[in-house]
């Protein structure tokens, strides 16, 4: 089981109304909108995908790498450099 299981219907809701978002963008371009209006609309899909991603994040903390550390060993070694590297994406990006 995944850390995010108990939270996936919610997760799927929200990236379902972020994929609306750039279906949405897609016409707004089709339509020569205004170039503000369209990165306005970027910017918010951009901080949903984010929020996304942190609550991920949070939760691969609070259940993977947690569930690891605790076990310890070389599982938990992985789990906190694979935790590490996430963050270092989402901070790239």
């Amino acid at each position: 089981m995944r850390g995010y299981t108990a939270g996936k219907d919610d997760y799927l809701k929200r990236l379902r109304r972020i994929e609306g978002q750039i279906r949405g963008l897609q016409r707004m371009v089709e339509s020569d909108e205004y170039c503000i209006d369209v990165l306005t609309q970027i910017s918010a899909a951009t901080k949903a995908l984010q929020s996304v991603s942190l609550g991920l994040l949070d939760e691969h903390l609070k259940h993977c790498v947690a569930e690891a550390v605790a076990e310890g060993g070389e599982i938990a070694d992985l789990k906190v450099r694979e935790a590490s590297d996430a963050i270092a994406r989402l901070v790239r990006s």
